[in-house]
């Protein structure tokens, strides 16, 4: 399965930027974005190190939500039931 990770931009410097989502911070490559280059304060859907596409503040919010809901975080943390 292939997930996207919502996460916020706190810093861009070239076509690297520096994200944020959950106390995780994580350099992300917007080079995907080139052509409609995101800003900082944005919120970006990234998968392996790349954002594939700039999303708003509440659907960051609503993916979250729904990954809390359905406690997917739980077997990247290798837990029970693994």
């Amino acid at each position: 399965m292939c997930l996207g990770i919502p996460m916020q931009i706190v810093h861009i410097e070239g076509f690297s930027a520096r994200c944020e989502a959950k106390g995780v911070t994580r350099t992300v490559s917007l080079f995907l974005l080139q052509d409609d280059m995101p800003r900082a304060g944005d919120h970006v859907i990234v998968h392996v190190g790349y954002a594939l596409q700039t999303i708003d503040a509440a659907r960051a919010r609503d993916a979250w939500a729904l990954w809390e809901e359905g406690d997917l975080s739980r077997g990247a943390r290798g837990g029970a039931g693994e």
